[in-house]
């Protein structure tokens, strides 16, 4: 195990290609590290669960998963994931793509899609879409958020897990970062690809106005007493 987290720690610190297209650079970066990729992350990439309860789809809904990378956010779901009528599970990267149809070659409820969160529309609406530590990766995260709100009926849900910092004055949320997070984990993140902001959750929280919001902490592997912060935000459509 400490093999394979020296060898995902490395591909960290070489961060995330510089050049080609979004795809490419998700290609480059994730590839040599997809096999290890949950096993890591699941140390960090806290709230996984919680967002999927609150999303709670009923038994015969169909739901989209946008930047679903290896499928892992799936198995939260547990036998409830038999229920539902049809999962999407839609991200830009090969190589994690690759993961998720292994892991879901049984489920014949669930597709695994090559496109992009930007643009992608299934031929039936959704009754609930999520990003699950996406949203952050996506170099168009308004684009996207719009794209995933347009595509839900009256009614439908919209869920987003990620990291994010606050602003100097506090909110987007309830929470007041303080000014080292506010300035160290932008630039930590941003290194992989990966860019935190207050300005997603505003976006989030103006156009879904009916919304129930958590605001926490997670510990970080390997940085001994550092806590990055998240949220998990389900908003309502109503319109």
């Amino acid at each position: 195990m400490i093999a394979n987290d020296a060898r995902i720690l490395l591909r960290l610190l070489l961060g995330q290609p510089k050049r080609g297209s979004h795809a490419e650079r998700l290609q480059a970066f994730y590839a040599p590290q997809a096999r290890d990729y949950d096993r890591f992350r699941e140390r960090l990439l806290q709230g996984r669960e919680a967002l999927l309860q609150l999303l709670d789809p009923a038994p015969g809904a169909r739901v989209l998963e946008l930047g679903g990378g290896t499928g892992s956010n799936l198995m939260s779901f547990g036998a409830r994931l038999g229920e539902l009528a049809s999962v999407e599970l839609v991200d830009l990267c090969p190589a994690l793509l690759e993961q998720a149809r292994a892991r879901t070659k049984d489920m014949t409820n669930v597709r695994v899609i090559e496109a992009d969160a930007t643009r992608y529309r299934p031929e039936t609406p959704p009754d609930c879409v999520y990003f699950s530590y996406s949203l952050t990766m996506i170099p168009d995260w308004r684009a996207a958020i719009l794209n995933a709100i347009e595509m839900l009926p009256p009614g439908g849900r919209l869920g987003v897990v990620d990291f994010y910092v606050s602003d100097a004055s506090g909110g987007p949320g309830n929470v007041r970062h303080g000014r080292l997070a506010r300035l160290f984990w932008p630039r930590w993140f941003a290194h992989d690809g990966v860019r935190p902001s207050p300005e997603h959750l505003r976006l989030l929280r103006e156009l879904l106005p009916n919304h129930q919001l958590q605001e926490r902490l997670a510990p970080v592997p390997y940085l001994p007493g550092m806590r990055v912060p998240y949220y998990v935000f389900v908003g309502r459509k109503d319109y």
